[in-house]
């Protein structure tokens, strides 16, 4: 398959980032995954690679990590020159039921959507790729 995006996934838990990444190989046929494992990374990563990525740029964060979380992550992130964030769509990640924090999360300018954890990755490549 064909991409038009580069992956970033920000989770700490490396098991998540194992299955995350071998589902995403096997059921979407992407093997170009970048991983990091707190906010803080992911936005050093974005800050050092962004603007040499030409295609558009998909963000899977986790909600819940140590050092830097998912609302951190978002608020360092909104103060990033916007050549930065050009052609980006962040997903939230978490197990999480709380509702007011999911709803708190959607209703970011920056986020484009909430994944739930385990993530369907047949699911999350229909809504990105119209040919699934």
């Amino acid at each position: 398959m064909e991409t038009n995006y580069a992956f970033l996934v920000i989770e700490d838990n490396q098991i998540d980032q194992f299955i995350t990444k071998q589902l995403f190989k096997k059921i979407l046929d992407i093997s170009e995954i970048n991983i990091v494992n707190n906010g803080k990374e992911g936005i050093k990563w974005v800050c050092e690679n962004r603007k040499i990525i030409n295609e558009s740029l998909i963000i899977l964060l986790d909600i819940q990590m140590p050092i830097m979380n998912g609302s951190q992550f978002l608020l360092e992130y909104e103060k990033l020159e916007d050549e930065l964030k050009r052609r980006t769509q962040i997903f939230m990640l978490s197990s999480s039921l709380d509702t007011d924090e999911i709803e708190n999360l959607k209703s970011n300018v920056y986020v484009t959507d909430f994944l739930n954890k385990p993530i369907c990755v047949k699911e999350f490549g229909k809504r990105i790729y119209s040919n699934l």
